[in-house]
Parts: structure tokens; sequence; C-alpha cells
């Protein structure tokens, strides 16, 4: 009979043999998220998927604070962050160290996330605020667009929603990549 793990049995890392292991070379990077509770997910979402940094720009709130730490459950002591002013300069230096830059949105032209190769460089993805999406200013530096298909009648997914899924698709390549 199938049952549910007790947390003790999943297993799981201390914060330090988490923080000391290598990570998935992915960057996130949020450009003016207004919801407390948006960035705490991205911080779970990114504990979950072992990336190797989020970065906070623009709007985005920072740790501490109580809403984020209210659906980050911990993650905010977990994974690497930082805080940038300006969305395009994180862009330019992520791509100045090899890493392809993807803004995650509905745009002209987009690559289906489906078909996306993640090189074994790095990647970086840009999610956009919850309203006005990721500047135009940061898609005109961004090595490509992404956008998870849809087949509803909404035009876009709550953006930590889209984190979840974005970052699922980078981690399982990036997994079998390594073989």
């Amino acid at each position: 009979m199938n049952r549910k793990l007790k947390l003790d049995e999943l297993q799981r890392d201390s914060l330090e043999e988490f923080k000391s292991k290598s990570k998935h070379k992915v960057v996130v990077v949020l450009d003016n998220i207004r919801s407390l509770n948006n960035v705490g997910s991205f911080f779970r979402t990114c504990d979950a998927f072992n990336v190797e940094k989020l970065v906070l720009c623009g709007i985005t709130a920072k740790p501490p604070h109580k809403d984020i730490r209210k659906t980050a459950l911990g993650a905010t002591e977990s994974v690497e962050w930082e805080y940038h002013e300006e969305t395009t300069e994180v862009v330019k230096q992520m791509k100045s160290k090899g890493y392809q830059v993807y803004a995650i949105e509905q745009a002209l032209e987009t690559t289906a996330l489906q078909d996306l190769e993640v090189s074994p460089e790095g990647i970086c993805v840009v999610f956009g605020n919850e309203v006005e999406g990721v500047q135009d200013s940061v898609i005109a530096i961004c090595d490509g667009v992404l956008e998870i298909p849809q087949f509803g009648t909404k035009h876009s997914l709550n953006v930590s929603v889209c984190g979840g899924a974005v970052l699922w698709e980078v981690t399982k390549q990036l997994i079998s990549q390594k073989g």
C-alpha cells in the first residue's frame, strides 16, 4: 500500500549541506516583482531546484520581511541572493559570464519552453512584474524570450507558477546533460 512520506523520511540536506553542495548553473532574476508572496515563492522554488542564485531587482522586496518569510519557509536562508537596482546591469553581467539569458514573456518572437536548449555553460531567466511583465529595455538585451504555451482563456500565469514550470524544464535538461 502506498502512503505519504513523513518529514523525517524525506532525507533532505541540512542547511549547511545544501549551501556547500554544487548548484545548477541557473540564475533567476526578478524584475520589479511587487508581491512579497511571489518573492517568497521564488525563494522556495529556487531552493527546490538548487539554483545558483536569485537576483532581486528594482522594486522587488528583499528579506527580511514577514510576508516573504511566510511563503519562503526558510529558503531565504538557503538560497544565495543579491539585490541590484537595475535589471539591465544584471543581464549584461550574466551575458559577460557566458550565461544564456532569456526573458520569460509573451513577445513577437519567442521560443516555446519545450523547445529551449539549455547550455551547460549556464542559463539566466528573467521574470517580470505581475502587471507590466519584463521591461522592454531588458527584453532588448536578452538572448531570447521564452514563452510557456497556454491553452485556456487567460493570457498569463501567476509569475511564481511560471517560475516553477520554467525552472523544472531547465533543471530537467541540466540533469539529463550530466547523464
